[in-house]
C-alpha cells in the first residue's frame, strides 16, 4: 500500500511539469499475468515462474492482483487523442518446497543444511523463500473514440508502445539441485537410495527495462460537465531476458504479459 501511495503522489506532483493535459485519468484494476495460468505454465516449465510454481507451494492466484494507473491525454480531434500513462503492478508471496524438507547435518560425511524427500522425513525446518515480481509500464498510446465525446456512453479503443520495467526478486532458502548426492538411510529402509541436496541462501534480484506494447478498449460514462467514469480492458505485451541473477540460458524469458480490467475516473480540462 505504501508503494501505491508514493506512486500516486509522484504522478500528481511530477506530471503537470510535462505539459498541460486535456484529460487527467486515474484507474484501479486487477492484473492477470499469462504466466499465472495453467496453460502457460505447462508450455513454459523451465521459465522462472514455471519452476517456482512446480516446486513451491505458490498458487497462480498468489501473483495476480491490483494494478494502479494514471495518465494524461491530449485531444487531437473530437475522435482522436494522444495519451501518456503509467501503471504499477507488484506482488509478493512466501512459499516452501512441496517435496522437500530441511535437515541439519553434522557428521563425518555431511555438514550443513540439506533437503530430504518429504515423503520419508519430517525434517528440522521448511525450506522456504519469498518471490516478488513487479511491472511498471510507461506508455504512449493513440486513443480513438469513434462516436466522439459528446454522448451518454463513449466507447473507445487504442494502443501503443512503451518502456516496461520488469522486476523479480527471490529471498530466502533454495535447494541447489545441481549438487545432489545419492545416499541411503538404514533407519528408513523403505526410502531405498535417494538424493539429498544442499540448502543455500539466496538473495537474487534483477530489473530490466524493455520495449513493450499494449492495446485497450472500454467505455466512458459522463457523470458531470468535466468528469467521466470509465471501464476498461487492457492487454500488455512485456517480456525480458534476465542475464544476471536469473540467467536466460536457465530460465528463458521472464514474461509478465497479461490482461488487466479496471475502473477509472477522468477529469476533463
Amino acid at each position: 500500500m505504501k508503494k501505491i501511495i508514493l506512486f500516486a503522489a509522484a504522478l500528481i506532483v511530477l506530471m503537470p511539469a510535462v505539459a498541460r493535459p486535456d484529460t487527467m485519468t486515474f484507474r484501479l484494476g486487477y492484473y492477470m499475468p499469462n504466466a499465472t495460468t495453467d496453460s502457460w505454465l505447462m508450455s513454459h516449465p523451465f521459465s522462472l515462474l514455471g519452476i517456482e510454481f512446480s516446486q513451491m507451494t505458490f498458487t497462480p492466484s498468489d501473483f495476480r492482483g491490483a494494478i494502479l494507473g494514471g495518465g494524461y491525454e491530449w485531444f487531437l480531434s473530437p475522435q482522436f487523442s494522444l495519451a501518456f500513462s503509467v501503471d504499477f503492478f507488484s506482488r509478493e508471496n512466501g512459499g516452501y518446497y512441496r517435496d522437500y524438507v530441511g535437515v541439519s547435518l553434522n557428521n563425518t560425511d555431511f555438514q550443513g543444511d540439506y533437503a530430504f524427500p518429504a515423503q520419508y522425513y519430517y525434517g528440522d525446518f521448511e525450506v522456504l523463500h519469498t518471490l516478488h515480481i513487479s511491472m511498471t509500464p510507461i506508455q504512449l498510446s493513440l486513443k480513438i473514440a469513434p462516436l466522439g465525446r459528446k454522448h451518454r456512453i463513449i466507447p473507445y479503443v487504442g494502443g501503443g508502445g512503451g518502456l516496461y520495467f520488469l522486476h523479480a526478486h527471490i529471498y530466502g532458502s533454495m535447494v541447489d539441485f545441481s549438487q545432489g548426492v545419492v545416499v541411503s538411510d538404514p533407519e528408513v529402509p523403505q526410502a531405498g537410495d535417494f538424493t539429498i541436496y544442499p540448502v543455500t541462501f539466496i538473495n537474487a534480484h534483477e530489473t530490466q527495462a524493455v520495449f513493450g506494447a499494449h492495446a485497450f478498449g472500454g467505455l466512458m460514462f459522463p457523470i458531470g460537465y468535466r468528469m467521466t467514469l470509465e471501464a476498461e480492458g487492457r492487454y500488455h505485451w512485456a517480456s525480458a531476458n534476465f542475464n544476471g541473477a536469473f540467467p536466460a540460458s536457465e530460465f528463458g524469458k521472464f514474461d509478465l504479459s497479461g490482461w488487466s480490467v479496471s475502473l477509472g475516473f477522468n477529469y476533463w480540462f
